[in-house]
């Protein structure tokens, strides 16, 4: 589910009503808005090598804020890249949202191919496996499996409201296994930049055990 305007939303419990066990009731999971890298057409996997956003991206975060305007969000998590937190930022527009980094959100590990074009990319990818790491780098397995490792630690989290901003993969691979495909690859469609996709504690429990049930597939 996509929240493509401003949401007037509480999860609180009202006086009175049930209550429910603290703990992740509502996942906003996002890519970060375009890159310069994106605009370039090149891959990047090394968080140091990150050249942050494009204008086009600066806008799309920009955007971002006013949907998330009235959602009562208790934490951000991002990636390590620059494009991911200053996505953040711009999203939350100076509201005081903690924000914590989790490197397993981090984009592939490309290794050798770092800088190199996605058509370069996709040509080294086809007709490989998941399990082949990329020279120098991981392998598409490798990062499913510390996507559903990060995931998971959302699980565990008391706050019941989260922002979650990373790379168009990990949330290609949640939104497949959540929906039970057998292709964490599948392209159901684009993922396109700075677009929060809704989760709640039971569609995420569904993406990291169907990222992890598809990770070890060759």
């Amino acid at each position: 589910m996509i929240l493509s305007q401003t949401a007037r939303i509480s999860l609180r419990p009202r006086s009175g009503s049930i209550r429910y066990p603290s703990g992740v009731r509502l996942l906003l999971l996002s890519r970060h808005g375009r890159s310069v890298q994106n605009a370039a057409g090149t891959v990047n996997g090394d968080p140091r090598l990150d050249r942050g956003l494009d204008p086009d991206g600066v806008a799309q975060s920009e955007a971002l804020a006013p949907q998330l305007a009235g959602i009562e969000i208790d934490l951000c998590v991002t990636s390590e890249f620059p494009r991911a937190r200053r996505t953040a930022e711009l999203a939350l527009a100076g509201r005081p949202v903690p924000t914590v980094v989790d490197p397993d959100l981090d984009d592939i590990r490309v290794g050798d191919l770092e800088g190199r074009t996605l058509a370069a990319y996709r040509d080294w990818k086809h007709g490989r496996t998941r399990d082949e790491p990329f020279p120098g780098g991981e392998s598409l397995d490798d990062a499913a499996r510390r996507y559903a490792d990060a995931f998971e630690r959302l699980l565990a989290r008391p706050e019941e409201i989260l922002l979650v901003v990373c790379h168009e993969i990990p949330v290609r691979y949640a939104l497949n296994a959540a929906a039970g495909t057998d292709d964490l690859d599948r392209p159901l469609h684009d993922i396109p930049n700075a677009t929060p996709y809704l989760f709640d504690a039971g569609s995420l429990r569904r993406a990291v055990d169907g990222i992890r049930a598809l990770a070890g597939r060759g």
